[in-house]
C-alpha cells in the first residue's frame, strides 16, 4: 500500500487521535449511517439509526394493544444498546492491550455485519432464511456499534447515526455566530463558531449524501449495495489492523 495512503488511514482510525482525523472519520461514518439507514429502509421498512422513534413505538403499540410490535421495538432498542456495548468493550480491551487497532477492530466488525446484511438480503437468500425483525435488529446493532465508536473517539463531540442533534447544534451555532458577529465579538471566537458550524454541516451533508446514494443503490441492486459502505469501513480499518498483526508476527 502506498505510504501516503497508509499514513492517512492510520491517521483516520489509529490510536493517535487529532481533530482533523476525528472529523474525517466522522464524515465517513455519517455517510455510512445515511446509506444503511435509507437503503435499509427499502429492505426492512424501518429506519434503524435512531432510537427516538423506536422508543415512541413501544408506547404507541402498548396503548393500542399490539404487544408483539412493542416487543419487537424493545428488541431493536436492546440491539442498538448491545452494539454500543460491544464497541465499548472492544475499545477498552484494545486500550488495555495498547493495541493500534483499538478503534479499527470495532469498525471492522461493523463492516462485517453490514456485509452480512447485504448478503442475507440478496435475492438468492431472501425469504425464510432471516425475518425482517431479525434484520432490523442486525442494523440497529450496527448503528449502536458505530455510534459508540465515534462517541468514544471524539469524546462525545461527534455523533453520526442520527441528525436531530446535528440539526439542533447547527441551529445553536448559527444563532451564536449571528449574535456574536453582530455584537462585534473577537475574531477568534467568531472563527471558532464558524469552524464548528462547518463541521456540523459537513456531517449532515455526509449523512444526506450517504442516504441518497444508499437509497439509489439498494433500489437498483438490492441488499448487495451494502457491500460498498462495508468495503469503505474495512479499508479505513485495515492499516491499524495490519500494524497489530505485523507486531504480533514479529514477536513470534
Amino acid at each position: 500500500m502506498h505510504k501516503r495512503l497508509a499514513d492517512y488511514l492510520r491517521h483516520l482510525s489509529g490510536p493517535a487521535r487529532s481533530a482533523h482525523g476525528n472529523q474525517h472519520l466522522g464524515r465517513l461514518l455519517a455517510f455510512t449511517a445515511g446509506a444503511i439507514n435509507a437503503g435499509g429502509f427499502l429492505i426492512v421498512k424501518q429506519y434503524t439509526s435512531h432510537m427516538s422513534g423506536m422508543v415512541s413505538s413501544v408506547a404507541d403499540n402498548l396503548v393500542i394493544g399490539e404487544v408483539g410490535l412493542a416487543l419487537l421495538a424493545c428488541s431493536a432498542v436492546a440491539a442498538f444498546t448491545g452494539g454500543a456495548i460491544m464497541s465499548s468493550v472492544l475499545i477498552n480491551i484494545g486500550r488495555q492491550a495498547q493495541a493500534r487497532s483499538l478503534y479499527a477492530l470495532p469498525m471492522l466488525v461493523e463492516a462485517a455485519l453490514i456485509c452480512a446484511f447485504g448478503l442475507l438480503t440478496a435475492d438468492m437468500v431472501r425469504g425464510p432464511l432471516l425475518g425482517a425483525s431479525a434484520l432490523v435488529g442486525l442494523l440497529c446493532f450496527v448503528m449502536g456499534c458505530q455510534n459508540a465508536i465515534i462517541t468514544k473517539i471524539s469524546k462525545a463531540e461527534i455523533r453520526t447515526t442520527h441528525v436531530t442533534g446535528l440539526v439542533t447544534d447547527i441551529g445553536i451555532e448559527l444563532g451564536r455566530w449571528l449574535y456574536f458577529s453582530a455584537a462585534g465579538a473577537p475574531a477568534d471566537g467568531v472563527r471558532e463558531d464558524r469552524d464548528k458550524l462547518l463541521l456540523l454541516s459537513s456531517l449532515l451533508g455526509s449523512f444526506m449524501l450517504g442516504a441518497l446514494l444508499g437509497a439509489v443503490g439498494f433500489k437498483l441492486a438490492g441488499g448487495i449495495a451494502a457491500l460498498l459502505p462495508a468495503a469503505m469501513l474495512a479499508l479505513a480499518a485495515v492499516v491499524p489492523m495490519a500494524d497489530d498483526l505485523g507486531w504480533y508476527l514479529r514477536r513470534k
